[in-house]
């Protein structure tokens, strides 16, 4: 007590008269746990690897948002926990950001990201770590397993015993899905008769086909994207996407991307799984490294073969994502310094892309593999104004066209790159040509191209040529014990020129998908709507004519083509309104059917999956004759149903008369005995009653005198 009194008086003096009231203020107390999240799934590394560990984690993290670091706590917004008695890591870390928004995107970005070869992490909030550390514990209970619901079959129509294909068409506010086989008219399939009863469109918008045919999606802006399937038409998906303008299926039907085109909406594009209807990611409008130009169109989305990937064009660069996770290959875009154009090849992960000259670099077109990255061919080219790349069906074949400029740069002029993907070391030819090039088109699953040309490209009368990048050799071999010898044709990669037609009026080349028969056809509003039907193996000929045409759109087997007249969905009055409608042709120009309509928005063929490979095609080609009686007797049964069905009121018609009249001759049969009795016995049916004379009577009919 003497100590303190000693020290209170060495204080006196210190200290103020005013009564002491302390208000401390203290930081506001945090009582959500919403900007902490928990990382699970990390590597159980020893206390020597603790640090390395927690050195890559935190580069990781911090990447993602500021992590919520205390100085007077000495805490960095990161928490690994280490279990002494083992002696290693338990495995998780707890991680702290500034804002709840960090610590969504970090769930977002770091679920299922792969850390490496062994671990892939999961992530959650810590709120939900919480609810599961006061969960009591309950004898698990196995939940009753769902009734089995069998999904619609989506390849029913495959099915059909008649072989017919499907089209769909937009005219109005109807949407109708219809049968043809180019035998009768068409026969509608459906037309949302079920929609219409419950006072709803099933389609407001425009409509798609899934590349196989399994489904059906037809857009309502209001609500998003609705999938269709099975014979009767079955709803099988829904899809938000407010304000949705088109979607792009993936080649083999296991995603849909959706896009709004707007340029105000961060989530203008939406990439959804089809069979659980899980979103997956979403894009902007634009890459963040390209300026919104409402005048410049996007970079579009494009779907490798397989659909293990979806890429798009940003500035020197390709983003490349990976499926299902849609995170990008290798956590880097594809570098590709002033790319212009990028195309997939449609049977193979392979890109083919170009960029024109730039810091005295040529211009080059690149084959490059993915997932390798590595580059299968360069082609460098020189003095170029502009490239378009032309993909073969089976992605054998690329051309690409030139557009090339002299050095005064005031005259163009073309050439073809060829490359032969098939072959070792990709080899590549090239084509000149001193006329301008308007169109290259390849033949489907086949080695011939056509390409339009003509020395002004504003020409009206343009010249059509075909090219084979195949060349049929003839040699003599000797056969047999004797060795004759017998020619044999083979068949050596070489291009060659097959023909050239001349004076053509058309701007437009459309193969069918059978090969063979090429469509050249004037389209739009300036040309003449001519329509020639060229068979390239026989050189037969047919010219027709679509007025107005602005469509022409090949059946998948390629048996039927159509033509439209067709107007956009949105807009406003359409000049050519009295046109709008379609025209379906035979392979060889023939006239089918036609439809007109006030208002035509969408034809679109049912798509179905080639199913059999060329040595199989080669073979049915081959043995076609063993079942032409076999089509011929369907053919004929075919007709003889249509005739029945058409004479069926006829011959109904003449029943009924058959039926009076025997009812008559029974009637008489039974009165007979009494028209007898009322004759005293004559029966006028009696032929041994009647006497039979012949008389001859000559009457002149006319006279004619001639003088010799």
């Amino acid at each position: 007590m003497a100590d303190l009194a000693a020290e209170a008086e060495e204080l006196d003096g210190y200290f103020s008269d005013a009564s002491l009231d302390p208000e401390p203020r203290y930081p506001n107390l945090k009582e959500s746990f919403d900007t902490a999240i928990v990382v699970l799934n990390l590597p159980k590394v020893p206390e020597a690897k603790r640090g390395k560990l927690e050195k890559v984690v935190t580069k990781i993290i911090s990447r993602l948002g500021n992590l919520a670091a205390n100085e007077d706590t000495g805490f960095t917004g990161f928490s690994m926990p280490f279990n002494a008695e083992k002696a290693s890591t338990e495995g998780f870390c707890i991680v702290e950001y500034e804002t709840p928004e960090e610590a969504k995107n970090a769930i977002s970005v770091l679920n299922g990201y792969k850390f490496d070869k062994n671990h892939s992490l999961i992530v959650s909030p810590y709120v939900r770590a919480q609810k599961l550390e006061n969960l009591a514990e309950k004898e698990f209970v196995e939940p009753e397993q769902a009734p089995f619901e069998e999904k619609p079959n989506a390849m029913s129509w495959m099915e059909d015993s008649s072989q017919r294909d499907e089209y769909v068409i937009r005219q109005g506010k109807e949407t109708i899905v219809s049968w043809f086989d180019g035998k009768v008219d068409p026969i509608v399939d459906y037309d949302g008769s079920r929609e219409k009863e419950a006072g709803v469109n099933w389609c407001e918008y425009y409509c798609h086909w899934s590349p196989k045919g399994s489904y059906l999606a037809t857009l309502v802006p209001a609500k998003g994207v609705i999938l269709w399937s099975g014979s009767t038409y079955e709803k099988v998906g829904r899809f938000v996407a407010s304000d949705v303008k088109t979607v792009l299926f993936s080649p083999q039907e296991n995603y849909i991307l959706t896009n709004n085109m707007r340029y105000d909406d961060e989530q203008a594009i939406k990439v959804y799984e089809i069979q659980t209807g899980k979103l997956l990611r979403t894009f902007a409008l634009y890459p963040d490294n390209i300026e919104r130009e409402e005048e410049v169109p996007p970079p579009p989305f494009q779907w490798s073969h397989d659909d293990s990937y979806l890429a798009r064009m940003g500035k020197d660069l390709v983003s490349i994502y990976s499926t299902p996770s849609m995170r990008l290959l290798d956590k880097k875009s594809l570098l590709a310094e002033g790319i212009h154009e990028f195309q997939w090849s449609p049977k193979s992960n392979v890109l083919a892309l170009w960029s024109p000259e730039r810091n005295n670099a040529p211009a080059h077109v690149d084959l490059i593999e993915i997932p390798s990255r590595k580059k299968l061919r360069q082609k460098n080219l020189f003095n170029v104004s502009n490239c378009s790349m032309v993909w073969q069906n089976d992605g054998d074949y690329l051309a690409v066209k030139v557009t090339r400029h002299t050095k005064s740069k005031k005259t163009l002029y073309n050439n073809i790159e060829l490359f032969r993907l098939n072959e070792a070391g990709i080899p590549v030819e090239m084509l000149d040509m001193k006329d301008a090039v308007m169109s290259l088109t390849w033949e489907p699953r086949g080695s011939r191209f056509a390409m339009i040309h003509a020395e002004n490209p504003s020409s009206t009368k343009v010249d059509v040529s075909f090219y084979d990048m195949m060349k049929k050799s003839e040699t003599m071999k000797k056969v047999g014990k004797k060795g004759a010898l017998q020619k044999q044709t083979t068949l050596v990669p070489e291009l060659n020129k097959i023909e050239t037609l001349t004076g053509k009026q058309c701007n437009c080349l459309f193969w069918s998908p059978a090969g063979s028969t090429i469509l050249m056809a004037g389209l739009g509003d300036s040309a003449s709507g001519t329509l020639e039907f060229y068979d390239v193996d026989t050189k037969s000929l047919t010219i027709k004519e679509h007025y107005r045409a602005n469509q022409v759109l090949w059946d998948p087997d390629g048996r039927s083509v159509t033509t439209c007249v067709s107007q956009p969905v949105e807009g406003g009055h359409f000049k050519f309104a009295m046109d709008n409608g379609y025209i379906l042709w035979s392979f060889q120009g023939k006239q089918l059917y036609q439809q007109s309509f006030e208002t035509f928005y969408q034809f679109e063929w049912r798509p179905r999956e080639n199913l059999l490979s060329k040595p199989e095609i080669a073979k049915v080609r081959k043995e076609l004759k063993k079942y032409e009686k076999q089509f011929e007797k369907a053919d004929k049964d075919r007709a003889r149903a249509l005739y029945l069905e058409e004479t069926k009121g006829k011959r109904q018609e003449r029943k009924k008369i058959r039926d009076i009249l025997s009812q008559l001759r029974e009637l008489r049969r039974e009165q007979r005995p009494r028209h007898i009795e009322l004759l005293d016995g004559y029966d006028s049916d009696d032929d041994t009653n009647y006497v039979v004379r012949e008389i001859s009577i000559e009457t002149i009919l006319s006279t004619k005198e001639e003088t010799v």
